[in-house]
């Protein structure tokens, strides 16, 4: 029996494919997707405003990359998580 080419199997060791991905990569990565932006919303007692919307990102270990998009939500007083999302799918 001849021995499979890595390459072919995705280059690692067992037939995994691709590099990290999801979990812990992706809060580093640059993009950032709308349930990651939801999980730090967790704990806000709405309707909230901009400062507290950003205030409790924080406080849930929001990382700079997504803190970025919670810094540029207009000032506004939100009643519901939905509008929050709703500001960041605008900024996207």
């Amino acid at each position: 029996m001849r021995e499979e080419d890595p390459a072919v199997r995705g280059g690692q060791k067992g037939g995994k494919i691709g590099g990290p991905k999801g979990g812990e990569a992706s809060l580093h990565s640059s993009k950032v997707s709308a349930a990651q932006f939801a999980r730090y919303m967790k704990g806000i007692d709405f309707p909230a405003d901009r400062n507290m919307v950003i205030q409790t990102a924080r406080s849930n270990g929001a990382p700079e990359n997504v803190m970025q998009y919670f810094n540029k939500l207009p000032s506004r007083e939100y009643n519901r998580a939905n509008e929050v999302e709703q500001e960041f799918g605008k900024l996207k």
